[in-house]
């Protein structure tokens, strides 16, 4: 993202864009890992473009916001950061209402909300909001360097049994545990046969590191 004026503000026209990005990048079998980064030193994103959204109508809103949550629905983001619409007489509406007590518990997600308190990059790992926190450095992008190293340690994994894994995650957490059960026996029958399998069998039988082909 890279819209240093407004600090990376999701306006229409970056979420199209960002929307496209994603549906060509989907379509490519060859991209593994995807980071998303930002352009701007010191910022990641804004939030929603309200100088924008003061501008639309209640049925541009209702659009545009339709949009912004199926594109947080493809991607997740988190060093200061906090959900703080009710400080601007807004509440989320790009899901965080939904993802934060998944994520945090019902109580601490309202207390987060209600208050519109923002985070530390070390308060939100220590709540178990973001993975890693890492000090920044002169360059500004100590996050993308760790978001490299977790990217090249997720790539020599088999590219079906990675998808899957995140399919069967993904869907399960939106469902009992049964149904979710019954999504991982799924997905895990999608895997058998494939190539990527027999050879990571192959690999641990002749003790060599496995060499998948993502069939």
């Amino acid at each position: 993202m890279n819209r240093p004026r407004a600090r990376n503000a999701l306006g229409n026209v970056l979420v199209g864009e960002l929307l496209e990005a994603l549906a060509c990048l989907r379509q490519d079998q060859q991209v593994r890992v995807l980071l998303f980064r930002s352009g701007v030193k010191g910022v990641f994103c804004a939030g929603a473009d309200l100088k924008e959204r003061e501008q639309m109508s209640e049925a541009e809103v209702e659009v545009f916001v339709q949009r912004l949550r199926g594109l947080m629905n493809d991607i997740a983001s988190s060093a200061v950061m906090g959900l703080i619409e009710t400080t601007r007489g807004l509440l989320p509406g790009a899901g965080g209402t939904q993802r934060l007590p998944r994520c945090l518990g019902v109580a601490l997600a309202k207390e987060l909300i209600f208050t519109g308190r923002r985070l530390s990059g070390a308060e939100a790992q220590a709540l178990g909001l973001v993975n890693h926190s890492v000090a920044q450095n002169e360059e500004g992008n100590a996050a993308y360097h760790r978001a490299r190293a977790l990217a090249q340690e997720i790539l020599p994994q088999a590219p079906v049994a990675v998808r899957l894994g995140k399919v069967a995650i993904d869907r399960g957490m939106e469902v009992d545990i049964a149904s979710g059960m019954a999504i991982e026996g799924m997905c895990y029958a999608q895997n058998i046969p494939t190539r990527d399998r027999l050879e990571g069998m192959a690999a641990f039988r002749e003790k060599r590191l496995p060499r998948f082909v993502g069939e």
